[in-house]
């Protein structure tokens, strides 16, 4: 077509650590200077790519966990003990080292002012990432829209940003924490796996027509997007992203 543009080509390119957070023990944060960045969408992603002494490549899809107002891009890698680059980039990695990437990648699984809402986000585990990416660019701009944030890990210890989600933000934001496995004695959040009574309390109403964004591993975004169905919201306005327990 005459005048369309063309698709940006994604090439390698060279990215410097800048800082390294840890998370949880499991889970840390990776703020990278990557030079002529050309900025990202909020819940796109990356490419890594590790190259070994003997030339043997491996690489793996990250989410972005920073605002694309932020000042640097964010990665937030938890490691799996059978992978072949989270270990190496949680474990090994110092600061000043530089990692390949390329990106930014994925125009479905996004959320920008544009898109409105209400605005309904649940994550699973490590599946909070690209939907913190949502919250920060929510947060940067005129929070005109109402957004709510469910978030399910196994244990408080397992929570990724949780002093982040857990600030005061004026009333716009609200955020619901469901652990699975164990919790203190003094919690106040729901105790056990996601239901529809918790997708009820969480979530607007489906006569709202929120639009949902649901990431985490197969089986929970399946579920939960199923009860969603369920429960009556719209297909159309459901959006999922999910990750197998290996690969990462």
């Amino acid at each position: 077509m005459a005048g369309a543009a063309l698709p940006r080509r994604l090439t390698w390119q060279l990215a410097s650590v800048l800082e390294l957070v840890d998370e949880t023990p499991r889970c840390k944060s990776i703020g990278l200077e990557v030079p002529g960045w050309p900025g990202h969408r909020a819940g796109q992603h990356v490419d890594v790519r590790l190259t070994a002494e003997d030339g043997y490549q491996a690489q793996r899809s990250y989410s972005i966990a920073s605002g694309p107002e932020d000042d640097h891009l964010v990665l937030t890698v938890e490691r799996l003990d059978d992978g072949e680059v989270s270990p190496y980039l949680t474990d090994e990695l110092i600061l000043g080292d530089q990692i390949e990437l390329r990106g930014p990648i994925g125009g479905y699984f996004i959320w920008e002012e544009s898109l409105g809402g209400p605005l309904a986000l649940v994550a699973g585990g490590s599946g909070v990432v690209p939907l913190r990416a949502m919250v920060r660019h929510w947060a940067a701009g005129a929070r005109t829209t109402e957004v709510s944030l469910l978030y399910s890990s196994r244990t408080l210890g397992d929570m990724i940003y949780r002093d982040e989600l857990s600030r005061p933000d004026g009333g716009k934001l609200s955020v619901h924490l469901a652990l699975t496995r164990a919790w203190p004695p003094d919690w106040g959040g729901h105790r056990g796996r996601i239901d529809q009574q918790l997708l009820t309390e969480a979530i607007p109403q489906p006569a709202d027509s929120p639009l949902i964004y649901v990431c985490g591993p197969t089986s929970f975004v399946e579920n939960v997007a199923q009860a969603l169905v369920e429960m009556g919201y719209e297909p159309g306005r459901i959006k999922t992203e999910r990750f197998g327990a290996t690969g990462t």
